[in-house]
């Protein structure tokens, strides 16, 4: 009994001691995350093939998570996240799955938007909780941040950070340099694509979109695409399904086709002009055939106001930052010529 007597002494003082308090960053993250777990969801994409016998067979390949952007059931995730898949998936935080549609997509931001499908007998969708949009452009390095998302299939998984740097350039899934991208050291893993950035009121701030690593596995160097191309993109490819995108009415050369004809020219090369379109009327040419047969090339764009224009990425960047009705004045070069034209953008298909 002597010997028991220190055993339950102690094990009185535990029971009596009272449980240790959170730190108030500790509860601030707690709260976060219970408010924006409901907003998460885990997005399926499945190819649809065809067994020996030839009946058809959904096969999941790959996973990765988005968020709810509206009430009417539309989820905005990444484009390399349902890139090629037949048909999808969403799943919720309490297991609910649904299948979902594509509504549009913007490859050259990696941003696409879900339509979730009413279930089978008209089962209803859970509550459906909207994200709440924060601000990127007030955002500074050293900024705590917070990630949730799906890493290698496990849902619901919160890891936090900082604003490691701002500003970044990094080419994305369609071929072209996105700007003002994210950085951070919040860990972000397979399976963490498209889902919410958020600060520390729990106001989304980007899409967290890729990793910088050798292994395929966190290294500490993380990207969000900045809410504020969120906020521009997703209307649009709710509203039109595609982006409302400014030109001039030119179709031009792609990088490969241009290389090949020319090698390292710098500018980018008019392949034709649209009829009736600004660039038309101003006066562009784009490639045609002189009397012997030959192709002669016709203008080559080396210039969009004051930004120089070496390549494609330069020229869709630099359009990227205005809109339909605006006036630019368009540089180029031909047969040696440098030549100037002003042009009002408009919409193009």
């Amino acid at each position: 009994m002597r010997n028991l007597l220190p055993v339950l002494l102690s094990a009185l003082l535990l029971a009596a001691s009272p449980v240790r308090a959170l730190l108030p960053e500790e509860e601030n993250t707690i709260r976060i995350y219970k408010n924006a777990a409901a907003s998460v969801v885990t997005v399926t994409n499945i190819a649809i093939g065809q067994d020996i016998f030839m009946d058809q067979t959904a096969v999941p390949q790959g996973e990765g998570t988005g968020f709810v952007w509206d009430r009417e059931g539309r989820v905005v995730t990444n484009y390399h996240v349902v890139r090629g898949g037949d048909a999808f998936m969403v799943t919720f935080k309490n297991q609910a799955q649904f299948e979902a549609r594509v509504v549009g997509v913007e490859p050259r931001k990696d941003i696409a938007v879900l339509q979730i499908e009413r279930g089978k007998h008209g089962k209803s969708w859970p509550k459906l909780v909207p994200i709440a949009l924060g601000d990127s452009k007030t955002l500074q390095v050293g900024q705590r941040v917070i990630a949730i998302g799906n890493p290698f299939g496990l849902d619901d998984t919160l890891t936090q950070g900082i604003v490691s740097a701002l500003g970044r350039q990094v080419v994305g899934v369609g071929g072209v340099t996105i700007h003002d991208m994210i950085q951070t050291d919040a860990a972000i893993n397979p399976g963490n694509s498209g889902g919410p950035m958020l600060d520390s009121d729990g106001k989304l701030i980007g899409m967290n979109t890729m990793i910088y690593s050798n292994s395929g596995a966190n290294a500490g160097i993380g990207f969000a695409v900045p809410v504020e191309f969120i906020r521009r993109i997703v209307p649009q490819l709710i509203q039109y399904g595609r982006v409302v995108e400014p030109g001039i009415g030119v179709g031009v050369l792609s990088g490969a086709q241009q290389y090949q004809l020319l090698g390292d020219v710098s500018g980018v090369v008019v392949r034709q002009v649209e009829p009736g379109s600004p660039a038309a009327r101003a006066g562009l040419r784009g490639i045609r055939r002189d009397m012997t047969g030959r192709y002669r090339l016709g203008d080559i764009i080396v210039g969009i106001d004051g930004a120089p224009i070496h390549d494609y990425d330069e020229l869709y960047n630099a359009l990227d930052q205005l809109k339909v009705g605006d006036r630019v004045t368009v540089r180029t070069v031909r047969d040696g010529r440098k030549r100037r034209y002003s042009i009002v953008l408009v919409n193009v298909d």
